[in-house]
């Protein structure tokens, strides 16, 4: 899984990732979970393209390939036009393609979860940023998000993040209509509660900094979190994080680096 955030703010975008690929193993017949903390989920496209970056959640390898979404970004980019800034919807539905194609190659008719992209970037003359969702390879189209106004976008596994933005459980107003065999009116009123006690959190007056904590602070409760609740932890390792602006393109707020003290 991973979990992924962008947040779009007056200022500019902040596209950040963790870095824990889950796999399974099978060992005497017993299938379990293994881990690897220093995959890349957050991807950049060199200097030609320093205006856009995606991030990669969900499905963590190829099938049939067993390699992951960032270790196609040299084939990717060599795809791209040359010397061309493409508008950032073209730029996703290339994208969409080329991860479709790598997929079509190896397996037909694939029911598995999905390699979920969030792409994000500025258009030439635009003021704010645009984000785009897609999710390969059965739901290929890239689908705009975020297109009026400044909020956070989260994909992946983000049952901790709903749980501090929304205050509850995603899904939980629905499980408690079901119970209770509310009509649509109580069901309204219900909804109306809940949200008076969403956490308010008011993007749309962030500075660039203020949205990097953000992204920072939600990745970082869901790995604290998942560590110390019986759950699933496939949110873990390093947090990557960039910044995009109109006139800055993409910079590097952290990403890991290859070190020897493993060694």
């Amino acid at each position: 899984m991973t979990l992924c955030i962008v947040v779009k703010s007056p200022s500019g975008l902040v596209v950040a990732a963790d870095s824990r690929v889950t796999l399974t193993a099978t060992q005497n017949n017993q299938t379990f979970p293994i881990h690897f903390d220093n995959a890349t989920k957050l991807l950049r496209f060199g200097e030609e393209h320093n205006y856009v970056a995606a991030v990669t959640y969900g499905q963590a390898v190829m099938p049939g390939s067993r390699r992951t979404a960032e270790s196609y970004v040299p084939e990717f980019i060599a795809s791209l036009p040359s010397q061309e800034r493409l508008p950032i919807a073209e730029f996703a539905e290339k994208l969409s393609k080329f991860y479709t194609e790598q997929f079509r190659a190896f397996v037909t008719n694939y029911q598995g979860s999905g390699m979920g992209f969030l792409v994000a970037g500025f258009d030439k003359e635009d003021h704010y940023g645009r984000v785009f969702s897609m999710s390969l390879p059965n739901a290929p189209e890239p689908r705009e998000q975020i297109v009026d106004g400044f909020a956070a976008l989260w994909d992946g596994d983000y049952d901790f993040v709903t749980r501090i933005w929304l205050g509850h459980a995603l899904g939980l107003p629905e499980r408690i209509a079901a119970a209770f065999s509310l009509d649509e009116e109580q069901q309204q009123v219900l909804h109306s509660v809940l949200r008076e006690h969403q956490a308010q959190i008011p993007v749309d007056v962030m500075a660039l900094q203020d949205s990097v904590d953000l992204a920072i602070t939600l990745i970082r409760v869901t790995i604290l979190m998942q560590q110390l609740a019986a759950t699933r932890r496939t949110v873990g390792g390093p947090i990557d994080v960039v910044t995009i602006t109109r006139t800055a393109g993409v910079r590097v707020v952290q990403f890991k680096e290859v070190t020897g003290h493993g060694t």
